[in-house]
């Protein structure tokens, strides 16, 4: 049991110094790979941590031919999550311009509905294209099942398969 333990130290430990080995060999260059993209040195800074984040997360890691083309690949899917957010944010900074609010949204409450839009963003592009399209249709434009059917050529009963499957996902019970 012990000569088990001492194994997977060292291959922990090996596995570390691979990611602080990448880490010390790339980081620069994704910077400048992401400032480039964004013009900004502190979501630049930010989203390269995130994509070495990511790269520690990871069950396996096995050593890299390409580790630049890898490390880019990480740091493009966060950065389009950046920009879904930025345009979701964007979208309800604007829904909250266009109503005439009594009262004053705190910043509190701003963060907080910022992060469950960003939650629900994530949530849908989870979910098939159909599942999402019929789930839209039905909390955010309003439609009926009956609607929704009308519109996409598909039955009322495939149309509640669809929500099932979106509501289920956004419960977590997926």
């Amino acid at each position: 049991m012990p000569s088990q333990s001492i194994c997977t130290n060292n291959q922990l430990k090996q596995e570390n110094q691979y990611v602080e080995k990448l880490y010390i060999d790339h980081q620069p260059w994704l910077y400048k790979w992401l400032w480039k993209k964004l013009g900004c040195s502190f979501q630049s800074a930010d989203l390269a941590q995130d994509t070495f984040v990511k790269v520690l997360k990871q069950q396996e890691r096995e050593t890299l031919k390409e580790p630049r083309a890898y490390l880019q690949v990480l740091a493009q899917r966060s950065l389009f999550d950046f920009w879904r957010c930025k345009e979701l944010e964007q979208a309800y900074c604007l829904s909250l311009a266009q109503q005439e609010l009594n009262f004053v949204v705190s910043e509190e409450t701003h963060i907080l509905v910022l992060e469950a839009l960003n939650q629900l963003d994530k949530i849908l592009y989870g979910l098939d294209p159909t599942s999402r399209q019929v789930f839209v249709l039905s909390q955010l434009r309003q439609f009926t099942y009956q609607q929704i059917s009308d519109q996409m050529a598909i039955s009322v009963m495939t149309v509640r398969r669809y929500m099932k499957l979106a509501i289920m996902a956004c419960a977590g019970l997926n």
